[in-house]
């Protein structure tokens, strides 16, 4: 704040947060399952203009907000081009056969009663080797939602066990940029971090699978083998099924693995598929082309890479499970990501962010309550900012100095902002996770954050933890100096 502004009150700093909320839930009530397709982004906008309205009132120019609503979209513009990208890549991974080959492998492989658990696990392996959530869930996710389809059985249920097993490994892998972030915001080292989170991640994940072993024993849906083998069949009259179609699958993995950025090797991942369509699928794309040859095949992967594709086989429910895809298909998503990040950066400019956590602060008293306040206040972030890396990087700025006050060990602070940051975000349905999960699986976040149980179980058992004292790391005062997870903090 310049010294011709005004610090907000708190009934300022609480309007634009109790607006949004309240519209929010209107939102839903009137529009149900379509008010992400345009009544959240309006109440997002409304909001962000009643936040405007108290800068104004407390002497920010127009100028300054602007700045700040501009700084703060292009946070998000990484996000946003690896969203779109992702649109491009189910296009021309649907037209080249490539989920198809999934789908079709899936139903031969996977039974339902095992097919939850399963999911979660292949998840959790997936993205602890490659460090994305993203990346898991738009590739091995999408075939399973579209197993799940095939064997009738929940999309909610599967989009929690997915996104459940993604972010396990997502925070278990030394490759992930927000396990990376964390540590780094909170002063301690990559891997002493990881090895601390591992005792509530474990825990976490061990209920999971549990959880989701005893509802798929219990309710295992009802397809029948000839149900199966009559999707098999469809597939193999559709696409040319086979092995090779994994090949670009392999690539985008090893990409991942080598620590390659995620834009250009997403890209290629498309391309691949592009390529694949043109050699592996002539006769689906002679089916779909206005006519023959190699220039019609790049024409119709040029419009996959656009506007996905569209498959008219007669059976609607195979249709809709393979038809989609696109840029185009994503720019919805890229409409609530701009409003969700114009609505933090005005909260943020304007001082209102600051205002409610510092007050936030004041009423801490124990380590428990430390804890849980912190994990809350990420949580809240996720909710105001609507980006997981604001969440991680506000509160840890704000927080690091009373852990370090209260003798507590650094990794503390980072397993709290994991906790409560990059594991709740894709509960929120306008956060950039969660609009992306809603974008690649087709589920909306309240449909599946009851089922997401490892999501929902870190934050309690990190708080947990801090009420019972258990794995709580303290520093000496002749530790204070010695850098974080150094020898002799443990």
């Amino acid at each position: 704040m310049s010294e011709n502004t005004r610090h907000p009150s708190w009934l300022q700093a609480l309007l634009p947060l109790v607006a949004l909320i309240a519209m929010l839930v209107a939102s839903v009530w009137l529009f149900g399952d379509d008010s992400s397709y345009g009544p959240n982004q309006i109440a997002l906008l409304i909001a962000a203009a009643i936040g405007c309205l108290v800068g104004f009132r407390n002497g920010l120019t127009w100028n300054r907000m602007l700045d700040g609503i501009v700084g703060g979209i292009s946070l998000a513009l990484g996000a946003i081009l690896i969203i779109l990208m992702v649109g491009a890549l189910i296009g021309t991974w649907l037209l080249a056969g490539i989920v198809p080959t999934l789908i079709y492998f899936g139903l031969e492989l996977l039974s339902p009663q095992w097919f939850y658990v399963a999911a979660c696990l292949i998840c959790a392996i997936v993205a602890l080797s490659i460090g994305s959530s993203w990346t898991t869930a738009a590739t091995i996710g999408v075939a399973l939602i579209g197993v799940a389809a095939g064997l009738d059985l929940s999309l909610a249920i599967t989009a929690g066990a997915v996104i459940s097993g993604a972010y396990f490994g997502d925070k278990m892998s030394p490759l992930s940029d927000t396990t990376n972030l964390a540590p780094a915001v909170s002063g301690t080292e990559l891997f002493a971090h990881i090895r601390y989170m591992t005792w509530v991640a474990i825990p976490a994940l061990v209920i999971a699978v549990i959880a989701y072993t005893l509802i798929g024993l219990g309710g295992g849906g009802s397809a029948d083998d000839g149900g199966l083998t009559a999707m098999q069949d469809q597939l193999r009259e559709l696409y040319n099924i086979n092995v090779f179609m994994l090949i670009p699958l392999a690539v985008l993995f090893g990409l991942a693995v080598a620590r390659q950025p995620a834009l250009p090797s997403i890209f290629i991942g498309a391309m691949l598929g592009a390529v694949w369509a043109i050699l592996f699928q002539p006769e689906r794309v002679a089916a779909m082309a206005d006519g023959e040859g190699v220039i019609a095949g790049i024409e119709l992967a040029w419009l996959a890479l656009a506007d996905g594709i569209v498959i008219s086989s007669g059976d609607d429910a195979l249709d809709s499970l393979l038809s989609g895809g696109g840029m185009s298909s994503m720019l919805n998503t890229v409409w609530l990501v701009i409003c969700a990040m114009t609505f933090g950066a005005v909260m943020e400019t304007a001082g209102l962010l600051e205002k409610i956590l510092s007050g936030v602060i004041r009423m801490v008293r124990s380590t428990a309550s430390l804890v849980a306040t912190t994990i809350v206040t990420c949580f809240s972030t996720n909710v105001l900012t609507a980006d997981q890396y604001m969440a991680i990087v506000l509160p840890g700025r704000m927080f690091r100095a009373e852990f370090r006050e209260r003798k507590l060990d650094p990794r503390v602070l980072s397993r709290s902002l994991e906790g409560g940051a990059t594991i709740t975000s894709p509960l929120v349905p306008w956060n950039t996770c969660g609009v992306f999960m809603f974008g690649v699986l087709g589920v909306s976040p309240l449909a599946y954050a009851p089922f997401a149980f490892f999501l929902l179980l870190v934050p309690v058992i990190s708080i947990a933890y801090a009420v019972f004292d258990f794995k709580i790391l303290r520093i000496d005062e002749a530790d204070a100096g010695r850098p974080a997870g150094a020898p002799g903090t443990a």
